[in-house]
């Protein structure tokens, strides 16, 4: 009979040539061991070994009810609009959706495809017969993006039932989730861009899955930011700046150092009155050094010259300075506007008590240095002692200074200060300085009168200086050399005049007597040498010539007046004898006989 049931009903042939199903498995016996023969129409045709239908043991058919299956009632499964396998259409029975034949094993044959065939293969790959959600046999590490981060503990729905890409409904009018295709390369294709654009699409170049707030570390660029980081800032944490506790984070300003820091200053940072930003004076690199340059303090009160544009500027704006209230200093410590309206604001007094009080370093320095000193021959020239010639040629320390070469060291004293010069030292007269070889003749100070600046020797003695020495130059004495005079000028100059170089016993003899005979030899071998006093040479010659005699006056001088024809005789006609001494033959004047005889022959027969 298995043949004849099998040409009527064909569905279970169908069923048995495929071995699916009861029929295709112990239902391939013959078909009378389950169904009797038909014995009316009441008569039923299937022998249920279990009872009925509901105590049916379904693993019989090959597909064994587990999970909801399994609660399910066999007429939520077994009805006409599910009956889809092509079993269903080989039989048409007299009543409709009667039957148990003609179910598939394909879910969707069940169920609706809410994937709408995105998703292609077996429900079973993720889903499982308890429930439909979650997809628990679903691994998303195993997709095209993996899940990290907040990802994680994201929703499904929160990304495939977003409004973003819904774009159909079941049958029953709820959204269909969207699996596949899905776009997510880029973040912006889930999430607003909260910068709009300005920093680039592609969002995990700054963030990273964990969160918004957490910034992939050395990831980010702020250069593509209106601020790029430089120097410090690049060191700085993200938090330094940016308060994550705020939703996505705050913006902060930063046209101005000031925007972010405190001023250190408390205020006396200022240009031109006004307060200027921390990027005048400091750059990125660090608050210390300050990038303030020599250049730009020439914009300042007080430009800096010469020897101030070298000096570190700790030294004019020292950290923490006794006396100055920390409120004025601020944060930093530092002194910005220190005093400068004279140099003993910064400087001390390096020359002790020399000089009085309120006295200027300018009258004698300048900011290139201490030194050379500015003070010169002008401003020497209002002092106790101007210079003139070699002396505008010495240095000053030969002078002023604690090692002075050739004179008296200076005593030590406080009073000198810190610079050890002597502002005003004990010398005045030359020959404080200068060995007198004059031995003292002459009165102190009186120097210049006979010598200048430029040398000592030739003197500046002439003949009308000569007039105040005792013994005025007139005549032949005019055109007489010195050295004629003073033999001591022929000894070689002194190789050092200061009286701590010159040799020992350095001495200048210059006579002081005033005789003829002091300088010139007797031509008259004595004759006179004792004539009355006050009859000295010059009382017979000038200081002309000392031929003829014109001071001589026979009348006053001998006791011999002459007389008529005695006025017209020449004196050589009386005075003819010679005679030698030290082997000079001299003319004899004195003494001569008054006697006519003497001179005069007598003529023949005079009585």
């Amino acid at each position: 009979m298995t043949a004849q049931c099998l040409d009527c009903h064909k569905d279970l042939a169908w069923l048995r040539e495929r071995r699916l199903g009861l029929h295709g498995g112990e239902g391939r016996d013959r078909c009378a061991s389950c169904h009797p023969d038909h014995a009316g129409t009441d008569f039923r045709l299937v022998t249920w070994k279990e009872g009925d239908s509901t105590r049916f043991d379904h693993r019989r058919t090959g597909w064994p009810l587990d999970g909801s299956h399994a609660e399910a009632r066999c007429t939520d499964c077994h009805k006409a609009e599910l009956r889809r396998s092509p079993a269903a259409t080989l039989f048409r029975r007299q009543v409709p959706g009667s039957g148990w034949v003609g179910l598939d094993r394909g879910c969707a044959t069940c169920h609706e495809d809410i994937h709408r065939g995105a998703l292609a293969g077996d429900c079973l790959e993720c889903h499982d017969t308890r429930d439909w959600k979650p997809a628990p046999k679903f691994d998303h590490d195993s997709s095209a993006y993996p899940l990290t981060g907040k990802h994680v503990s994201t929703k499904c729905d929160a990304c495939h039932l977003s409004s973003r890409v819904v774009v159909s409904r079941t049958t029953a009018g709820d959204p269909v989730p969207v699996y596949r295709p899905l776009r997510f390369k880029e973040c912006s294709d889930c999430h607003r861009d909260p910068h709009a654009g300005a920093l680039g699409p592609t969002c995990r170049d700054c963030h990273e899955t964990g969160g918004f707030t957490k910034i992939a570390k050395g990831a980010f660029d702020h250069d593509r930011t209106r601020y790029p980081l430089r120097g410090r800032h690049a060191a700085v944490s993200c938090e330094g700046c940016h308060d994550f506790a705020v939703a996505k984070g705050k913006r902060p300003p930063f046209a101005t150092c000031g925007a972010c820091h405190a001023d250190p200053h408390a205020g006396t940072a200022t240009r031109a009155n006004r307060a200027a930003d921390c990027a005048s004076c400091h750059d990125v690199a660090g608050f210390r050094p300050a990038t303030f340059t020599v250049a730009q303090h020439r914009s300042t009160r007080y430009p800096l010259e010469g020897a101030h544009q070298r000096v570190a500027c700790s030294a004019c704006h020292p950290r923490s300075p006794a006396g100055v209230p920390k409120a004025r200093l601020g944060s930093a410590g530092t002194l910005l506007r220190p005093a400068f309206a004279r140099c003993g604001d910064c400087h001390g007094d390096d020359h002790g008590t020399q000089l009085a009080r309120g006295s200027d370093c300018r009258e004698c320095h300048a900011p290139a240095g201490w030194t050379p000193t500015t003070f010169g021959t002008v401003e020497h020239a209002k002092t106790r002692l101007p210079l003139a010639d070699r002396h505008t040629e010495i240095a000053c320390s030969s002078c002023h200074g604690e090692r002075r070469a050739g004179l008296p060291p200076l005593p030590r004293s406080p009073a000198l200060g810190k610079a050890g010069v002597a502002l005003r030292p004990p010398e005045r007269e030359c020959v404080a300085c200068h060995v007198d070889t004059h031995a003292g003749r002459f009165a102190a100070g009186r120097c210049p009168e006979c010598h200048d600046a430029r040398r000592f020797r030739p003197s500046t003695v002439g003949a009308l200086e000569h007039d105040g020495l005792g013994f005025p130059l007139e005549g032949a004495h005019r055109a007489v050399p010195c050295v004629a005079c003073h033999e001591s000028l022929e000894r070689p100059s002194l190789p050092a005049t200061l009286i701590g170089s010159a040799p020992r016993g350095a001495r200048l003899d210059l006579t002081r007597e005033t005789a003829c005979t002091t300088c010139h030899a007797d031509p008259h071998g004595g004759q006179f040498a004792k004539r009355d006093a006050g009859l000295s040479c010059e009382s017979c010659h000038g200081v002309e010539r000392f031929r003829p005699a014109a001071q001589f006056d026979h009348d006053r001088a001998t006791r011999f007046p002459l007389k008529g024809a005695h006025r017209r005789v020449e004196c050589l006609a009386c005075h003819v004898g010679r005679r030698t001494v030290a082997g000079r033959s001299i003319v004899t004047y004195a003494p001569l006989s008054e006697k006519c005889e003497s001179c005069h022959a007598a003529e023949p027969n005079a009585r």
